[in-house]
């Protein structure tokens, strides 16, 4: 589940800035030089620690696959596939999910946070950021 559950992103999914049905998101590693702010309302906020492009990571992170938005009750979860680099040799902090858009001059606004707990590495292998069973984030 997700740690942070950005400010704007509240004000932006109240507004219809961001399409939770419609618009792409894409998943950003991070290093562990990141300081998680709820403050942080786009991705230009956070992309200065974004994990350095190369050894299997390409920089702006990767789209999310198969992204749902569904309703059980009172809940509402934001759930995608796991998604795996493979090939890979870096180190990760947290994760940042955004929408992968520009719409009433904002630009590429910020879901949520994802933190690892630690900085977790990978050596010519498979990273893989495991979405909690009851999805990425959800509200109640």
């Amino acid at each position: 589940m997700a740690d942070i559950v950005y400010n704007a992103f509240k004000r932006h999914l109240g507004s219809g800035l961001v399409d939770m049905d419609d618009d792409a998101f894409r998943i950003v590693l991070l290093g562990q030089g990141h300081a998680p702010d709820p403050g942080h309302a786009v991705l230009a906020d956070v992309i200065g620690h974004e994990v350095p492009d190369g050894g299997g990571y390409a920089a702006g992170g990767r789209e999310l696959a198969n992204t749902t938005w569904t309703q059980d009750g009172g809940t509402v979860r934001f759930d995608a596939d796991d998604p795996q680099w493979t090939d890979a040799t870096f180190s990760a902090r947290h994760a940042v999910i955004h929408a992968a858009k520009t719409v009433a001059g904002v630009t590429n606004p910020l879901v949520c946070l994802l933190d690892f707990g630690e900085v977790k590495t990978v050596t010519s292998g498979t990273f893989t950021v495991r979405f909690n069973e009851n999805g990425i984030l959800s509200l109640s």
